[in-house]
């Protein structure tokens, strides 16, 4: 399990050289001149107020690594409508094909039928796939310190502001945090989920969030999946909540967001 996400970027790789050779950046970019999405308000989604305290971004994710197949019958557009019905503040879309079977053609598909912001979630280690993110509707990114190093991560973090799209920094660990920080990072999401081995550390949000300056949107991200973690982890200073295998596994999406928001 360790080299997982050796393997992730790697095929990553080799498929941008696939998309580059048959769609150039160039091509991609025209096609922005018809881009029909005017990016949302990604900030005022995530960030915690009195009135909303717990901010929860339901993710669209047939499969993982991990686990394999999480969800047999996968209807993202459905998927996305349900999430928007029963309270969620923003969606996340799995858009990796390989490990988790996404396909970037479900942010277009999603788009046309929820008014949520659209995270575009992969291992972003390019411009093009942030131009892409563009061109499908995402209206914020991830971008995970653990794959790039400090210098990509900002380059790649200052990029996608430039083209109006907000980004998600995913952080495992101090080390990353410290890349975080470096590229000006506004929204930052812990993950509990070591990339390496998949074992949980449900206390990293405790160790990590009294090292972040105020002011930051911070995301907690794997493991959550009852209303009581999200409000220990909101007391210690999460905004929003990533929620993605908990929800995909429940037979009433609707509900599972309610209850794990509302505690009803």
């Amino acid at each position: 399990m360790a080299q997982i996400l050796d393997e992730i970027i790697k095929q990553t790789k080799e498929d941008l050289e696939k998309r580059k050779r048959e769609y150039p950046l160039e091509w991609l970019g025209r096609s922005l001149s018809f881009n029909p999405f005017v990016p949302k308000d990604v900030q005022s989604a995530l960030r915690s107020t009195e009135e909303n305290p717990y901010r929860i971004i339901a993710e669209i994710k047939k499969a993982s690594p991990s686990k394999g197949v999480i969800r047999k019958d996968f209807d993202p557009v459905l998927i996305a409508q349900q999430y928007q019905k029963g309270g969620a503040d923003a969606l996340s879309i799995l858009t990796e094909p390989h490990f988790f079977q996404g396909n970037t053609e479900y942010l277009g598909m999603v788009r046309r039928y929820v008014n949520l912001p659209l995270l575009r979630k992969d291992f972003i280690i390019d411009k093009y796939q942030i131009v892409e993110a563009l061109v499908y509707g995402a209206d914020f990114i991830l971008l995970i310190a653990k794959a790039l190093s400090r210098k990509e991560l900002k380059e790649l973090y200052e990029y996608a502001l430039h083209v109006g799209l907000e980004v998600l920094v995913e952080v495992h660990d101090k080390a990353d945090l410290i890349k975080a920080m470096f590229a000006g990072a506004t929204i930052i999401g812990i993950n509990h989920r070591n990339l390496e081995t998949f074992e949980m550390d449900m206390g990293l949000s405790e160790k990590l969030i009294p090292l972040i300056p105020n002011g930051k949107i911070i995301v907690a991200e794997s493991g959550i999946n009852d209303h009581e973690t999200v409000v220990e982890l909101s007391k210690i200073g999460a905004d929003a909540f990533l929620v993605g295998e908990h929800f995909m596994r429940q037979d009433d999406v609707t509900a599972a967001i309610r209850e794990l928001k509302y505690g009803k």
